[in-house]
């Protein structure tokens, strides 16, 4: 059965997209059964993927809105070796077209109910605003990974985000719980980044991924060539700190 997992951070800009694709490929690469979806109407993690955004004929849209299954509107990505529920601008409508309907911000579990038994882990990337789209994925995860950058402004958004965490635990969805934080795009040459890490520590513990994921240009220029980084450039720095990333995602995962 699929263990569901929010990439979540209100913050932009934090590598919501880089970490989905990246550890869904570190996960492939280890073994386990991999369906991204991708919350994002920009469907940056569909096209990192090595999947077409614009050739889409069914997408994540259409599975909200119950006119098809995950199984007809999913990708395989060949490259990647995962499975992707795409998404494109079609999904920024959606958001006005779920108000009105019945069961709005449980569209997304009703369709993973019906493929859980296909996969081990489902990872959603999810927009950076608290919209009906991301109230979706929290609503059907089992937990929220959050990527943040060892900065002082990461530590505000991430405030907003715990509170929004208990609120939807508490009224929607009572498995919700932040299964960890990911530092990205750490470097340890600037004091900040080290003192803020730290910080992190000392507040949420053991809820501090022991992964880092460093700044690495090979990361930031698979996406260009539609591949996580992970398969981009499997000896960079990037690659592998993600695929260690994965093995701890396992191990976590089987002492919930």
């Amino acid at each position: 059965m699929a263990k569901i997992f929010c990439v979540a951070n209100q913050k932009g800009g934090v590598g919501k997209t880089t970490t989905t694709v990246n550890l869904a490929a570190g996960l492939a690469k280890v073994g386990q059964r991999v369906l991204v979806v991708d919350l994002d109407p920009q469907g940056n993690a569909t096209m990192g993927s090595g999947i077409d955004k614009r050739q889409l004929e069914l997408s994540v849209y259409d599975v909200l809105l119950e006119s098809c299954s995950v199984a007809e509107a999913k990708q395989h990505s060949e490259k990647a070796g995962y499975d992707v529920l795409g998404a494109n601008r079609e999904l920024a409508g959606a958001e006005v077209e779920l108000v009105d309907l019945e069961r709005r911000e449980r569209r997304l579990k009703t369709a993973l109910a019906a493929a859980k038994d296909d996969y081990d882990f489902v990872l959603i990337d999810c927009p950076p605003s608290l919209s009906m789209l991301t109230l979706n994925g929290l609503c059907c995860a089992h937990g929220v990974v959050v990527p943040m950058q060892c900065e002082y402004f990461a530590l505000e958004g991430l405030s907003d985000l715990v509170n929004t965490i208990k609120q939807v635990h508490a009224n929607l969805n009572p498995d919700l719980q932040i299964i960890g934080l990911l530092r990205v795009m750490f470097d340890p040459r600037i004091t900040l980044q080290n003192q803020v890490s730290d910080q992190l520590k000392s507040h949420f513990g053991d809820k501090v991924f022991d992964s880092v994921i460093p700044r690495n240009v090979r990361l930031a220029e698979a996406p260009s060539y539609g591949l996580p980084g992970v398969v981009f450039d499997p000896s960079s720095k990037g690659a592998h700190a993600f695929v260690d990333f994965a093995r701890e995602m396992v191990r976590r995962v089987n002492t919930m």
